[in-house]
């Protein structure tokens, strides 16, 4: 088969695919990502397990969250990209949580001090006059966040050379922590080596990640996604890094 013909296969079987949710299990054998060191899913399922209410914000299809073994008494997540938000409640029934859909802006819908842990993995934004609002004195927020740069190698290969924005640098969202009155008790990071093995992945992590390249669609990128093709077939996979970064604050009694 030509690289013509590989190209438009590969690009149709991707677009194909659904990708509600926050599963990247479709990606198995095809692209590839570290883990960070710190194991998020460990570190929730323990400070799930010692809360008496619990909120997750942009919980995506409530997969992370639905591993916890032990729920609090009280569960809540929100999500605000509508597809998502029957898959999250499917995914979560079994830890009994309350999925609510709400908007991609503050206010958050819940009243002052209703929660004594609030979590978000890859939040789209984080709110922190309404973390710091909606948590109970002595309550602590557990975060694992996607930092500046992330896969910036692949964002540049669709729009060409960009500066790495700073909204996401770690110090930042600790200033802003602590500006609301927050403190800051811990905080990692790490570069994590990934991994595209067909121009099949990239196509379905784009339409998936969606901030990754936020006009993306196979029209309008066809010519940088063909040359990204032929660059795989000639040099082998394409290599990336994703930024990660943890952060846990606490607000004071």
């Amino acid at each position: 088969m030509s690289t013509h013909d590989d190209f438009d296969d590969l690009v149709a079987e991707a677009v194909a695919v659904p990708v509600q949710g926050w599963d990247f299990a479709w990606l198995t054998g095809r692209a590839s990502e570290e883990r960070p060191p710190w194991g998020y899913a460990t570190l929730l399922a323990d400070r799930m397990a010692r809360a008496d209410s619990a909120l997750d914000i942009d919980t995506g299809g409530g997969e992370v969250l639905a591993g916890i073994p032990r729920p609090p008494r009280s569960l809540v997540a929100t999500e605000a990209w509508l597809p998502n938000v029957p898959v999250a409640r499917r995914n979560l029934r079994r830890v009994g949580a309350t999925v609510v859909a709400v908007a991609d802006r503050p206010p958050l819908p819940f009243r002052d001090a209703a929660f004594d842990l609030v979590t978000s993995r890859h939040p789209v934004d984080t709110w922190w006059p309404e973390i710091a609002r909606v948590l109970r004195p002595g309550g602590r927020y557990l975060s694992q966040q996607i930092g500046a740069g992330q896969v910036h190698e692949l964002v540049e290969a669709m729009l060409g050379p960009v500066p790495v924005g700073a909204e996401r640098r770690p110090e930042r969202l600790v200033a802003g922590a602590e500006a609301a009155g927050l403190t800051v008790v811990d905080l990692r990071e790490a570069t994590l080596r990934t991994v595209f093995h067909d121009i099949a992945a990239v196509v379905w992590f784009l339409r998936k990640v969606v901030w990754t390249v936020p006009d993306f669609t196979v029209e309008r990128y066809r010519p940088q996604l063909r040359r990204l093709h032929e660059r795989i077939v000639a040099e082998g996979p394409f290599v990336a890094h994703a930024r990660r970064f943890l952060i846990e604050a606490v607000r004071p009694d």
